[in-house]
């Protein structure tokens, strides 16, 4: 089955969220992975939490909150990387499949988007990094809604916009918890399972798993 419009997660499914710290791991020391690991996990925490609280504060915001605390469980690690780190994080990399991937669906004919937390400038330049500005038709950040990814609304900026039906969109994540939101929304979802992890949601499955965007369809 083809869709209208395949959309992709930003952050763990396009862009490779331990790029910042792996680039500087000489400087980070041995417990950068862990770091690493923390940082990402606060600032998801961050944006569940606020979008509960309805306490909205930017992803850009959430993401050097989540840093300061690393530090913080991490004092071996020296703050002094605090804007090297998060300059890094401006320019993180693509996963190496990404370019060809995106190009054949909309070789297709199909919309290729973003659906991301990310902030419209953290995004922007992203993929501006990457060199897929000719390929991305639309970058939809829920900055627009102040409020984060599972609320349903979030999901319903691309079908909006589009003006398709959830049923005609193929929505992709690393995260599990994404997929299950996507999913309860209507959309056709596939797990991008790059880290080989057990299923949960089980209510909530995906469409399809796979270990890398190679097999989309």
């Amino acid at each position: 089955m083809s869709y209208a419009a395949y959309v992709f997660d930003a952050y763990g499914t396009l862009f490779d969220v331990h790029a910042a710290v792996r680039r500087h791991a000489g400087d980070v020391g041995p417990q950068g992975q862990l770091f690493s690991d923390l940082w990402r996990a606060k600032q998801l925490e961050y944006s569940w939490t606020r979008s509960l609280m309805g306490a909205y504060q930017d992803f850009w915001q959430l993401t050097e909150q989540a840093l300061d605390y690393a530090f913080r469980r991490f004092p071996d690690v020296n703050p002094a990387l605090r804007e090297r780190l998060l300059e890094s994080y401006w320019k993180l990399d693509c996963y190496a499949e990404v370019p060809m991937v995106l190009r054949n669906l909309k070789a297709g004919g199909a919309k290729i988007a973003i659906l991301s937390n990310g902030s419209p400038a953290m995004l922007q330049s992203a993929v501006k990094n990457s060199a897929l500005e000719t390929i991305v038709d639309d970058i939809f950040s829920v900055d627009a809604l102040k409020t984060f990814k599972t609320s349903p609304e979030t999901y319903d900026l691309v079908t909006t916009n589009y003006r398709l039906y959830p049923d005609a969109v193929s929505f992709q994540s690393s995260n599990r918890w994404d997929v299950a939101g996507a999913t309860k929304f209507g959309f056709r979802t596939v797990w991008i399972n790059r880290n080989g992890l057990p299923d949960e949601y089980s209510d909530l499955g995906p469409s399809m798993i796979l270990p890398t965007l190679n097999g989309l369809e």
